[in-house]
């Protein structure tokens, strides 16, 4: 597990950080979760990026990112709105921010799970069950979106390299011109070694 997550968790957040990291322990420390089953590889222009999901906490949302994800869904799709500081949207298929998939929205699985750097969250509008494809990864500690947005997972490595995500105009919400994409994103298990 990466002590450098534990570290950045404030007292009050300690309870939080224990289910957190009770979710992350078995990931070593080249990134490699325990569970291929339940770990992504998404390949950025930069480099891989590790993420550890949660099927404990959003057991529907991890289901549909997995589903989507073998499908091939997300590979070479847009971070069309990305924010300096705040976070990276990616997961619509029309570019936009206004797309999802073909599948029905899914209801909120909200939980105590903090928005800590590298924690992925499902986008959805209005409406807490209006979560379909799209998804998001947080730069930083984001307490505002804490119990308002559905956590599913975690990039236990290669933050650096959604670090380097190309950004947005922060005038226009964090559109991206010319955005960098998810080269592509396969579930760990089904890699061939």
């Amino acid at each position: 597990m990466s002590t450098s997550f534990l570290g950045r968790v404030t007292r009050r957040g300690f309870m939080t950080a224990l289910i957190i990291g009770g979710l992350m322990a078995m990931a070593t420390d080249k990134g490699q979760a325990a569970d291929p089953e339940n770990t992504l590889i998404m390949q950025l222009k930069d480099g891989p990026v590790t993420i550890e999901l949660f099927p404990d906490v959003a057991p529907h949302h991890v289901e549909r990112i997995k589903k989507l994800t073998r499908e091939g869904f997300y590979d070479g799709l847009k971070f069309h709105r990305v924010i300096e500081g705040f976070m990276a949207q990616t997961g619509d298929p029309r570019g936009d921010g206004t797309g999802g998939s073909d599948l029905p929205d899914l209801k909120a699985e909200f939980s105590r799970i903090p928005f800590e750097r590298g924690t992925l969250g499902m986008a959805r509008a209005q409406s807490p069950d209006s979560a379909n494809s799209q998804f998001f990864i947080v730069f930083q500690r984001s307490d505002w979106l804490d119990g308002q947005y559905t956590v599913f997972g975690q990039v236990i490595d290669g933050m650096d390299k959604v670090d380097l995500i190309k950004k947005g105009d922060r005038s226009a919400n964090g559109l991206v011109r010319n955005p960098d994409v998810i080269e592509w994103m396969k579930v760990q298990a089904d890699i061939k070694k």
